[in-house]
């Protein structure tokens, strides 16, 4: 699924941020080094706030809750970051009473919300990604359909209008709608939407199952076979006839239900470490080296699909890996502009010992 960027900027890296009222920081301005950047400090020192604050002015949106990142008693906030392509990066904040609004300028052009074309790849591995395998399918749907937006402007207007159909649909059901015309054709559009998802999440796994079991092996030093499987309780041959007659099966159990129960928004991925569901066969050092080989497939995939490198952001996840995976990522991300939190400095260093931009943190920043 190859994107035509047009004039998008190649491996574009940041070279500094400044960052004003934003979360934790009043006013604090930081170097960010060409290949790896080490974030070092104990806990609340602000670590995640500054990488939260690279991803936003990179890719314009946040992989953390949606309050308000303005400083408390501020009413606004700015972050002003510059690049080795001389651009500048300025994000505005501004709380005027309940309304909340976010403006991005990309060398002085300004934008309500960041386009497609002026959006960086960046890839985050923060500690809710180690729940990944175990943790509820949503989790594993999220990580499909980012990625898929990441590639593919589209999709994410995609995502939008298929969650509004759904809401639709279940707002029928909910009344217990006597009007089967009026729920056909809502079953209509959203077999139509349902179809397209699928289709990009399945050409997604396809590629990804191209390249994720060399990654593996790669990083676990032994030959490992490992694939990613789209689980679905609709036949994804001749999907959107399939789904049309689940949905009319289902009917009767919807609506005593309320909700939907058959489309993509019900749908899985499973890992499959030598024919097994890593999910609960695998051990704990099997699950992170699956992670890794994810996040290291993300970045290719990104890269491959773009034409760009993506920023990688570790955040308070390095420690988590154990010397012989910590090694193996190094290797993986040399190319790669990385940002590392840590509360222990020595661990990250220790693999970096040329090329690494330390940057120490204390609590009260």
């Amino acid at each position: 699924m190859i994107i035509d960027r047009g004039n998008f900027a190649t491996s574009m890296k940041f070279t500094d941020i400044r960052l004003q009222h934003f979360r934790s920081y009043q006013d604090a301005s930081f170097e960010i080094g060409p290949e790896v950047t080490i974030v070092v400090g104990p806990n609340a020192a602000g670590k995640t706030n500054l990488v939260e604050s690279l991803m936003i002015a990179a890719g314009g949106t946040s992989y953390r809750d949606k309050n308000s990142v303005i400083a408390r008693g501020q009413e606004w906030a700015r972050i002003d970051a510059h690049t080795d392509t001389n651009a500048t990066r300025t994000v505005k904040f501004r709380q005027d009473g309940e309304t909340a609004t976010k403006e991005f300028e990309i060398d002085y052009k300004k934008y309500l919300r960041l386009p497609f074309r002026e959006k960086h790849p960046v890839v985050v591995f923060e500690p809710n990604d180690l729940l990944l395998l175990h943790g509820e399918p949503s989790r594993r749907r999220d990580f499909i359909d980012d990625l898929a937006e990441q590639v593919n402007p589209a999709f994410s207007g995609l995502r939008r209008q298929y969650k509004r159909v759904v809401a639709q649909r279940n707002s029928l059901l909910k009344q217990q709608a006597g009007d089967s015309a009026q729920l056909f054709a809502w079953d209509v559009r959203l077999a139509d939407l349902a179809t397209q998802i699928v289709t990009a999440r399945t050409i997604l796994m396809e590629q990804m199952n191209t390249q994720i079991e060399d990654i593996y092996s790669g990083v676990a030093g032994k030959k490992t076979k490992l694939i990613s499987r789209y689980d679905s309780n609709i036949d994804t041959a001749n999907y959107t006839a399939n789904l049309l007659r689940r949905l009319e099966t289902t009917r009767q159990t919807d609506i005593q239900r309320g909700f939907t129960t058959s489309g993509p928004h019900r749908d899985d991925l499973v890992f499959l470490l030598d024919g097994a569901p890593a999910a609960t066969q695998a051990s704990r050092g099997e699950i992170r080296t699956i992670l890794l080989a994810i996040k290291i497939l993300q970045l290719q995939i990104l890269e491959q699909a773009l034409g760009s490198r993506p920023l990688l952001l570790l955040d308070d996840v390095f420690s988590e890996l154990d010397g012989a995976r910590r090694k193996a990522l190094t290797v993986f991300l040399k190319k790669y502009q990385t940002i590392i939190t840590t509360t222990d400095a020595d661990i990250a260093i220790k693999h970096f010992t040329k090329n690494c931009t330390v940057i120490p943190l204390q609590r009260g920043v």
